[in-house]
């Protein structure tokens, strides 16, 4: 679930957009990393072409979103090079690290791939819904991911996904399940991160 930014006062937006976007940045630094990984994996096990084409997007994509993070900071006074990972971050970063090994099946990875995104996406869409009263310092951000364009990407992950769920072994599912139940839990420990920044900023 997104954070309540819906109810925080506007100090408490502009202190959430500092603090949330530094480690979404040094989270999103990583998981570049991670996205040439499974791109890797795709290379050589998919039996599918448009599976690196929209992996080869996300790169893109990534790239992009890079960029805007620097804007943002430049716009939002943020020196992102100081900015030191806490807890929640570095555990889901390290929890990233340890999909990138090569023992590390291509379903089990682009599940999580998946899973990542569309948490992201629907967290994002969730802020944009009528009757959210989303502050208006927080739109853009908010756009940004909950958009329908980046709705459309994440379906295009489930479906890689889907496929290759469907023929994996026992095993290899009962993998990706520990995998998605991992994300799931560092999604919710990161979130409940930034619901800590606008509390600390409303007290």
């Amino acid at each position: 679930m997104a954070p309540s930014i819906s109810t925080a006062s506007k100090h408490g937006c502009l202190f959430w957009l500092r603090k949330f976007q530094g480690q979404d940045y040094i989270f999103v630094r990583e998981f570049v990393a991670f996205a040439a990984s499974v791109l890797m994996k795709a290379c050589k096990e998919s039996d599918e072409s448009s599976d690196m084409e929209v992996i080869l997007g996300a790169m893109a994509a990534l790239n992009d979103e890079i960029r805007w993070f620097k804007n943002e900071a430049s716009k939002w006074e943020i020196e992102l090079s100081g900015i030191a990972p806490r807890k929640a971050t570095q555990d889901y970063c390290r929890f990233l690290e340890s999909l990138m090994g090569k023992e590390v099946e291509y379903a089990v990875v682009i599940t999580a791939f998946w899973a990542i995104e569309s948490v992201y996406q629907e967290s994002f869409a969730h802020c944009l819904e009528d009757g959210n009263e989303t502050p208006p310092p927080l739109l853009d951000t908010c756009q940004r991911w909950g958009n329908r364009d980046f709705g459309q990407y994440c379906f295009s992950l489930k479906k890689i996904a889907d496929r290759w769920l469907k023929k994996a072994s026992g095993d290899i599912l009962k993998k990706t399940e520990v995998v998605l139940l991992s994300v799931l839990e560092h999604e919710v420990a990161f979130w409940n991160m930034s619901r800590v920044h606008v509390a600390e900023a409303e007290h």
